[in-house]
């Protein structure tokens, strides 16, 4: 699977958390060879659990069918930039790329906010890219807020 249609994936869970009245953010991990490991998007609501984040679902599946908590030479595809929780298990998780579509400048904490992977207190900084189509992303999540607050 390459770059396009992992983030593809993503949108796709994103869509279907969307449908399930989860934020719409998607998470798709691949080995380093391009195989898929996991696909998920927010389960948040579902499971009554906070950390129930697309990209943390997916390390879980992936560490759990690799059977190694050390997922090196991965990537990670998310719809939307990562928050500071899942920046912290991905970089744990020793994950090797991270790529997402959209930036999230209030919640973000790659790009923003703490800027997760720049602190000396982290101890593994994937590369990070983008990919996808940020604006489709930031639609997705916008017209989810919108209906919510109508």
């Amino acid at each position: 699977m390459n770059d396009d249609e992992a983030i593809a994936l993503a949108m796709s869970e994103a869509q279907a958390a969307a449908l399930r009245g989860e934020v719409p953010v998607g998470a798709v991990l691949l080995s380093g060879e391009g195989t898929l490991l996991a696909a998920d998007g927010n389960r948040i609501v579902e499971r009554r659990d906070p950390t129930a984040h697309a990209e943390i679902l997916v390390l879980r599946a992936a560490a759990e069918k690799l059977d190694n908590e050390r997922l090196l030479g991965t990537t990670l595809f998310a719809t939307l930039e990562p928050c500071a929780m899942c920046a912290g298990a991905l970089s744990l998780a020793r994950v090797g790329r991270v790529v997402f579509a959209a930036e999230d400048p209030k919640g973000g904490a790659i790009l923003h906010g703490p800027r997760f992977f720049d602190q000396p207190t982290c101890h593994h900084r994937p590369r990070i890219a983008r990919a996808g189509d940020p604006e489709a992303a930031g639609a997705l999540l916008k017209e989810f807020f919108r209906i919510r607050r109508s």
